[in-house]
């Protein structure tokens, strides 16, 4: 496979592509199976947990864009946090956003395997997962075109299953769909009320429902590789508001209406299915099993290509090693591919071959990883922002209500963040991302020193 000596990305997203990733990019396996465990957590108040970790979304989508409409590029907020806060902030939180993305490719391999396993028995689950992952890498490494059409098709497919969805649960809420075993909205209060368990499960929530948004902000790295990214960038980011109160808080609304949310199969089969099975519709776990197939498909492609993507950018500003910024003669980063790749592989290892305490620390690590790319964009907006409008630049994209809204937004973050280690859930989370963000701090460190010492030494020669 060879290279072209610019290493440079090629540009090959189409418009449709990059529309269509904006648009159903945020829509995972975690709204149709994973949304069922927060409605079970905290009731239809979860409704206020979506509308929280939906609005957080918004505002880093905001800031981001700014600084991506500004300057486009694949490494996105990992350049951004380099230019803003320092070499350690941008490698920090690239690596942290790599290995997030490493150990999403197994585990949503594995969620593929496990589906089609249930339907074709006779093939194991790791033989599916293999299949898939190989599948998906061979097809990333042609060429960025490739990645954009199965996206484009996958996230189609998505629109259309939930589209679908809320059409048939309207009908429901209003009584006008045959067979339906419920109706109304009467759930939203009668099973104990609105807030059964609290607001401290609405917050609990919060932490569910924020990571089933982690995603959006990959339409900011793809763009770097079309022809318009400002363009594509400043679309996505407009229409981030009706994707998430349309997809996400219309569904679970429709959801918690038909469905009482102490139902013990929201917890087994997911929300989505449960629902569907109340209002009677026929092959309900069927239906389901195809769209979480197609979700999960859809965020193994995605992870692939942001794993390799943020992975290359590393490489670019020399904080991974340089051949992972080859390409190809189609602008594909080939390297950061198999490199991504590997590496997922070697997590799948190590779940077979070591103690299972270490496999979940694996996973554990990255349980934060989303709050502080989240902490890391909403502070490099604040320096980048300043340090723009001192040098007198105008800026065609802006975020609203500067700096205020951003000081807001790293305060709520940091609450959270701090709220994590006083619940048990998510303390071995917090802990086990803070001790795998000290580490590569530490490294970060080291590499740089070793840089700075080499770049010393060969001035020292060049002089004398």
């Amino acid at each position: 496979m060879s290279s072209q000596n610019a290493d440079a990305l090629a540009q090959g997203l189409k418009p449709r592509h990059v529309r269509m990733l904006s648009i159903a990019g945020v829509i995972g396996a975690g709204l149709f199976v994973g949304s069922g465990h927060a409605i079970a957590e905290a009731g239809p108040a979860v409704l206020l947990a979506y509308i929280a970790a939906g609005t957080l979304v918004v505002l880093i989508m905001r800031m981001l864009a700014e600084m991506a409409v500004a300057s486009p590029d694949s490494g996105s907020f990992s350049t951004y946090a380099d230019k803003s806060l320092g070499r350690w902030a941008g490698f920090t939180i690239g690596w942290l956003y790599w290995w997030f993305w490493v150990l999403v490719i197994p585990l949503e391999a594995n969620a593929a395997g496990t589906i089609l396993h249930g339907w074709f028995p006779q093939v194991d689950v790791w033989e599916y997962t293999l299949a898939i992952t190989l599948f998906l890498t061979v097809s990333n490494l042609f060429s960025v075109k490739n990645y954009g059409e199965f996206e484009f098709w996958f996230a189609l497919l998505k629109v259309v299953a939930i589209v679908a969805f809320l059409i048939v649960g309207s009908l429901a809420i209003f009584g006008m769909l045959p067979g339906s075993s419920t109706q109304g909205i009467s759930h939203l209060y009668d099973t104990h009320g609105f807030m059964p368990n609290g607001i401290g499960a609405v917050l609990a929530a919060i932490l569910t429902t924020m990571f089933s948004f982690m995603g959006t902000e990959i339409v900011t790295i793809a763009a770097a590789e079309s022809r318009e990214p400002k363009k594509q960038i400043t679309q996505a980011t407009n229409s981030v508001i009706w994707r998430i109160a349309l997809f996400y808080l219309l569904s679970i609304f429709i959801v918690i209406a038909l469905v009482p949310w102490n139902t013990p199969s929201l917890m087994k089969a997911g929300s989505y299915q449960t629902a569907m099975e109340m209002m009677n519709i026929p092959y309900a776990r069927q239906i389901v099993d195809v769209v979480v197939l197609i979700a999960v498909c859809s965020c193994l492609n995605s992870a692939l290509y942001t794993a390799s993507r943020m992975l290359y950018s590393l490489s670019r500003r020399q904080d991974a090693p340089a051949s992972a910024s080859k390409t190809t003669r189609s602008g594909t980063p080939w390297v950061a591919v198999i490199a991504s790749t590997a590496a997922a592989f070697l997590a799948v290892f190590a779940n077979y071959l070591a103690p299972a305490a270490v496999f979940e620390f694996l996973l554990a690590s990255s349980g934060a990883i989303a709050l502080l790319v989240y902490l890391v964009i909403a502070a490099s907006h604040l320096v980048l922002r300043k340090k723009r409008e001192a040098r007198g630049e105008l800026l065609s994209y802006r975020m609203w209500l500067f700096p205020g809204l951003t000081w807001a937004t790293i305060v709520f973050i940091v609450g959270v963040l701090i709220s994590m280690l006083f619940m048990p859930a998510h303390r071995s989370e917090i802990i086990a991302t803070g001790l795998l963000t000290l580490a590569v701090l530490i490294t970060s460190r080291i590499v740089h020193r070793k840089r700075a010492l080499r770049e010393r030494e060969a001035l020292v020669v060049v002089r004398s």
